[in-house]
């Protein structure tokens, strides 16, 4: 396996290699599921491609609430399959496939009431542990603990005394949701997959009733591409509708979007060495570690409106306020607020008039031939939606195919990051970066951490903390532009790294300073740069103006004041 550089140069080569010949797969959708499902194709030995409209993960797949769990209340609904399933997943993400991006993380559950809940709850979180360990994948977490309220008090002194009786603590794990879709991109392009974003399909090509690939518009050069494939992979998560819509099918099945906003607060608001789950009266809230900061999450509603940029108003922001202010001795404010960020959840409809009663379970269909429809499901089992949909599109295929391997195909990353983390403190005195920096490298990184070093050691200046955001290096916004596909002031500050929640200031602070250091790899001249910046401003503006508004109808207005900075229609 090569490693997979994914600059400029290799992006242009993506395009025209994906036009010169047929595909096997042509997969459509860049988020979790979509760069999964090129993997997986990939690994099987068939001619993949993979583009996306936007940037990698720049939709639901970049929103989430960064968690990789089994889901702890689909125990309750009794939906044990999607619960084992989901464990499973976990396990090997920890262990084998992906253990740089992907982390352990306490919670702790406040018990409300003697006696029952005690025993109730309990009981779940046994089941979920057992549930776990059984998969075979489960055995690098603690086993969950019950904690008296003086016990559960000094692991999180910010909750209020009289808002628990006594507690249960439990591990599941924590990834950086759109980092992982970049690195699982690479991966797929280490494994000879061609991929490109910034790479819209405007259309289908047709046979008949077939379809035989798709008309791909590139948003950054222009042209337009005729690619021609065995099977088209139609991955678009909310999208999927509009997808299906390019060939007046709408499908087998109904897409409906969810709204979960975020806040993010800094860690020196909340005192307590764990994270928080707390009960609702629609559904769960969650208070995640993350870094320097908590995120506080998440809602749950129906949307209607723009799919690219949902906005959370203000409304949003004072239920996830009250609920979390309910259990917590000292109460946040707006002022508190670091970043707030929204996005879509992908439920198939047809179940229940509520989404937070929709099913999280996925569905494959293949409405016509040619076309393969892969949506629902969750980030946490998007390994096992692409083996579906590449099971499914073999079907179409006139050749014998390998079974899917990706359960042995660790990230790039992942093969020697266990004995680099181990050497950390030599490697942070052979470049003379403190041993925490070394870290964050590692747990971004994992064992490509050594390019980012190279681009230190060829202009030491990168070694040193971006302006207004130091928890990163200048050296990562480079590496971002020329190795993770960043095409944009906005894929870095928003996806790459995370500074647009992870600041008070949005990263508007960093922006300058960021677009100069990509602007050499991209070949940005100075207005180029301005444009940018302006981009980036503009759009940080329009979602405070929208986090102002009462209600979604004002916010999504508010939001669409600031267009992409590249138009896609």
């Amino acid at each position: 396996m090569r490693t997979a550089t994914l600059g400029p140069e290799e992006r242009a080569q993506a395009l025209a290699g994906m036009a010169e010949r047929e595909l096997d797969v042509l997969v459509v959708g860049g988020g979790v599921v979509g760069a999964g499902t090129a993997l997986d194709a990939a690994t099987r030995g068939l001619a993949t491609g993979l583009v996306e409209a936007r940037d990698w993960a720049s939709g639901t797949s970049s929103r989430s609430s960064k968690l990789i769990h089994g889901g702890l209340r689909y125990l309750e609904m009794l939906d044990f399959a999607l619960v084992r399933e989901a464990l499973k997943e976990r396990g090997l993400l920890l262990e084998r496939l992906a253990p740089h991006l992907v982390k352990p993380v306490p919670f702790l559950y406040p018990l409300q009431h003697k006696g029952w809940e005690r025993w109730y709850a309990g009981s779940g979180v046994a089941l979920y542990d057992a549930m776990s360990v059984s998969s075979g994948h489960g055995r690098g977490l603690p086993l969950h603990r019950h904690l008296t309220r003086k016990h559960a008090l000094r692991v999180a002194p910010a909750l209020k005394k009289d808002a628990l009786v006594g507690a249960l603590q439990y591990y599941d794990a924590q990834m950086d949701d759109a980092r992982y879709v970049a690195t699982l991109a690479r991966t797929a392009a280490s494994y000879g997959a061609l991929v490109a974003n910034r790479a819209k399909v405007t259309g289908f090509l047709r046979e008949g009733e077939r379809v035989v690939g798709a008309r791909v518009q590139d948003a950054e050069g222009g042209g337009e591409y005729e690619i021609r494939a065995k099977q088209v992979v139609n991955a678009t998560g909310v999208w999927t509708d509009d997808t299906q819509g390019l060939i007046a099918e709408r499908g087998q099945f109904h897409v409906r979007a969810s709204k979960g906003i975020h806040l993010v607060v800094p860690k020196d608001r909340i005192h307590s060495t764990t994270g928080l789950i707390l009960r609702t009266e629609k559904s769960v809230l969650f208070v995640i570690p993350w870094g320097r900061h908590w995120i506080v999450g998440t809602t749950d509603t129906d949307w209607d409106l723009d799919k690219a940029h949902p906005a959370a108003s203000s409304a949003d922001i004072d239920y996830l306020l009250e609920h979390v202010n309910s259990v917590l001795a000292v109460p946040l404010t707006r002022d508190d607020v670091q970043g707030v960020y929204a996005g879509l959840r992908p439920l198939l409809a047809g179940e229940s008039d509520a989404t937070s009663k929709l099913s999280r379970e996925h569905t494959v269909a293949h409405p016509v031939p040619g076309l393969v429809v892969v949506a629902g499901g969750k980030y946490t089992t998007y390994r096992v939606m692409a083996k579906d949909a590449v099971d499914e599109a073999v079907h179409g295929l006139d050749q014998r195919v390998a079974e899917c391997v990706t359960e042995n195909v660790p990230l790039i990353g992942a093969e020697g990051y266990n004995a680099l983390w181990n050497a950390r403190a030599r490697v942070a005195k052979r470049t003379g970066l403190h041993v925490a920096r070394v870290e964050h490298l590692l747990n971004r990184f994992g064992a490509m951490t050594q390019e980012v070093l190279d681009l230190i050691t060829d202009d030491p200046s990168l070694g040193e903390p971006l302006g207004g955001a130091d928890d990163y290096l200048r050296a990562e916004v480079v590496y971002a532009a020329s190795h993770e596909g960043a095409r944009h002031l906005d894929d870095v500050l928003t996806r790459r790294t995370r500074i647009s929640i992870e600041t008070f200031d949005r990263g508007t602070r960093s922006a300058r300073e960021v677009a100069a250091l990509m602007a050499p790899v991209l070949g940005w001249d100075k207005n180029r740069v301005e444009a940018e910046v302006e981009h980036y401003e503009k759009r940080v503006e329009a979602e405070r103006e929208s986090q102002r508004q009462p209600d979604d109808l004002t916010a999504d207005a508010a939001r669409l004041g600031a267009p992409d900075i590249v138009p896609l229609e």
